[in-house]
């Protein structure tokens, strides 16, 4: 089981990077193999909807393929204005079904002011679910990310601590059911073909 966490933030000492490594160690604590994507780490140009992909820098087909190589997916992200941040909807943008189609979906959004980010979360879920992807119920908004959080990253608050990590667990939790339904199929599939004529 692999789970991924992207990070939609490029600020340095990002409170959003924070929150996903607290979400991925709920979904570590159920055996899932994790990876933080920091999007810092990745050249990406603007999404312009050119079919000629000739011209991307390879990072746009690194980040796709880590992405279809995992089972759950938490996004994570500030909240600007009122939605998510402009980082992670041109990288989401930029990938399509064939990285999110079928994917447990987890959400973790932090704003600066104290209503949480729940319109940018909100969004997200949209945007799941326009990627035919499955995004659990369970959430993490958190409100005033600059007063919760230590100066090593810890989360002040232990009920929201363990609201993060049960996102990934859920996250983990809802992916393995769903991919071994897919393995199940598969098999059924398998057993009831025709037999190849040719041997």
């Amino acid at each position: 089981m692999k789970v991924a966490g992207i990070a939609g933030s490029l600020r340095p000492g990002s409170y959003t990077v924070m929150a996903i490594q607290h979400a991925l160690h709920g979904a570590a604590e159920l055996g899932a193999e994790t990876e933080l994507i920091d999007l810092r780490d990745y050249t990406l140009p603007f999404s312009d909807g050119n079919q000629d992909e000739s011209t991307y820098p390879p990072d746009v087909f690194r980040l796709r393929e880590q992405i279809r190589q995992v089972d759950g997916i938490i996004l994570g992200t500030p909240e600007y204005h009122g939605s998510f941040s402009g980082v992670l909807k041109n990288a989401l943008d930029l990938m399509g079904f064939a990285e999110f189609e079928g994917k447990m979906i987890g959400l973790v959004g932090v704003s600066g002011g104290p209503m949480g980010a729940l319109d940018g979360l909100n969004a997200l879920r949209n945007v799941g679910r326009a990627l035919h992807a499955w995004v659990i119920p369970e959430q993490a908004s958190i409100a005033e990310a600059w007063k919760t959080f230590d100066e090593r990253g810890a989360l002040k608050d232990p009920e929201l601590r363990n609201r993060l990590l049960e996102v990934g667990r859920q996250v983990t939790r809802f992916a393995g059911p769903h991919k071994c339904a897919k393995e199940v199929e598969f098999l059924r599939c398998w057993e009831t073909a025709r037999v190849n004529p040719g041997g």
